[in-house]
């Protein structure tokens, strides 16, 4: 079967709101206020939780690694419990996803947030069922841009890894899939899809409604 695995955060959805609130809840713990703001910081939000939490210590003179391994549990909790409050699917995403399905697509997600969080999330958007696969960074022993989890995730929707695509926003999704061997797609419509087109994929997307037909011209 052909498949098209996607990335989560910044492809699928805009989950920056609710990862910015997260680190946010942990710098007013350490006395701090919030340091880092929606929509400047976005790009960094979607780089994970350690990533946001370096960049807000290192604006106020406070990094080290060691408060940055403290609070990253802090940081998942709240992220957690508030999951799902400023997080949208973008525009056309979901009708894309079942475009492909009923082309004969078998489709997943791989992704770099936690397995349970990303079940969590997907479920909360009520979406998760129109997956056949979500291998999060914690499924493995490695996450991308280890190719492993992309071919997981592609077996676990009954795919072939050689006929597959990956649909992402960043330089990991393009590393994945030159580790893979596997064509890219590499959304603009992210927070740093001003930078994607220099990463050089197989396709860009600008919206969602042509995925089909990209899809259609990478996996003949």
């Amino acid at each position: 079967m052909r498949t098209v695995i996607f990335d989560l955060d910044g492809t699928l959805a805009d989950t920056s709101g609710d990862l910015l609130a997260a680190a946010n809840a942990c710098f007013r713990q350490m006395g701090h206020g919030d340091l880092l703001t929606r929509p400047g910081d976005a790009a960094i939000a979607l780089r994970g939780g350690k990533r946001m939490l370096t960049e807000g210590l290192k604006r106020v003179n406070e990094y080290d690694d060691a408060t940055v391994e403290a609070f990253y549990p802090v940081l998942l909790e709240a992220y957690k419990g508030a999951i799902d409050h400023h997080t949208v699917l973008y525009p056309g995403a979901m009708d894309a996803v079942e475009a492909l399905k009923l082309a004969g697509y078998g489709v997943g997600i791989c992704t770099n947030k936690p397995e349970a969080l990303a079940e969590q999330l997907m479920r909360s958007l009520g979406v998760r069922d129109a997956f056949a696969s979500l291998v999060g960074a914690d499924t493995l022993p490695v996450r991308k841009p280890d190719p492993a989890p992309l071919f997981e995730a592609v077996r676990r929707a009954g795919g072939d890894p050689a006929r597959t695509v990956l649909i992402g926003d960043s330089d990991t999704d393009r590393n994945t899939s030159a580790a893979a061997g596997v064509p890219s797609v590499l959304v603009t419509f992210g927070p740093a899809g001003d930078d994607m087109a220099a990463l050089k994929p197989e396709a860009l997307l600008h919206r969602y409604e042509d995925l089909p037909g990209v899809v259609a011209e990478l996996l003949p």
